[in-house]
């Protein structure tokens, strides 16, 4: 019963993460169900991706009827990331995440310097100059392999991305990820499912608390002021970036030493 409740809790609060910040939620379901849960890390790895579905459409409902979402970058950057996740979920077992986290930390700490320091444009609007296909098309694609070989959403990536170095107000950044996160991870839970890595009463747990989570998370974030909302997004952006960085770093640390 304490396992239900823990993770009932944990996606809770990763739905809440969702919405607000328009990530998938595994970059706390992930070491919560490895460590509050017990499960095997590649359990924990592939278990969070069926999750993030529901998550993430329960959050991109309020964004669509907000009108922030932009559909003509979900054209570009959905397909790649779909194709580079099913990619990256295959490589699972072959790759050594922990050197690839420690530059992806490195990467989302520079950009949530980017996204803090970002004056945006109003909100609802869009950047005076629009990034070409093909730069959606490869963010997409970093993104989607990042989803299927770390087991996260690939917000972590896009948010930064879209919202810092490509200029997208904030609000449409969160709404845009949500959507193509939703499309991304289905390729991704296929493939984990398929090599058995995936705890169907975890996923279960975690679906009862990240509906709610993610519908409250989206609200708050959609009321906010566009330069708070870039302040908390870069102060959360930093806080995953230190602890990816110094747990990846650790774990590389001791492997190298063993």
């Amino acid at each position: 019963m304490a396992h239900v409740i823990l993770g009932i809790l944990a996606g809770f609060v990763s739905g809440i993460m969702s919405g607000a910040f328009g990530v998938g939620g595994a970059i706390l379901t992930t070491p919560a169900v490895q460590i509050l849960l017990g499960a095997p890390p590649i359990v924990a790895v592939g278990t969070p991706l069926p999750a993030i579905f529901p998550t993430t459409v329960a959050g991109a409902r309020a964004y669509r009827r907000a009108g922030l979402i932009d559909w003509p970058a979900v054209r570009w950057l959905a397909p790649t990331g779909a194709l580079a996740a099913s990619g990256g979920a295959v490589l699972t077992k072959v790759v050594n995440p922990h050197a690839l986290l420690l530059i992806t930390a490195a990467l989302i700490g520079w950009q949530a310097l980017n996204v803090g320091r970002g004056r945006g444009t109003p909100d609802g609007g869009l950047p005076p100059d629009r990034p070409s296909h093909l730069v959606l098309a490869l963010v997409g694609m970093v993104a989607g392999f990042a989803s299927g070989l770390l087991g996260i959403g690939g917000g972590v990536i896009l948010v930064p991305v879209l919202g810092g170095m490509l200029g997208m107000p904030l609000k449409r950044t969160v709404g845009t990820s949500l959507v193509v996160i939703a499309l991304m991870v289905v390729p991704g839970t296929l493939v984990h499912a398929l090599l058995g890595h995936i705890d169907w009463a975890i996923f279960l747990w975690l679906t009862i608390g990240v509906v709610p989570g993610a519908t409250i998370g989206s609200r708050w974030t959609i009321r906010a002021r566009e330069r708070t909302l870039r302040i908390v997004v870069a102060l959360f952006l930093s806080l995953v970036a230190a602890l990816y960085g110094a747990l990846e770093l650790h774990d590389l640390i001791v492997s190298r030493a063993r």
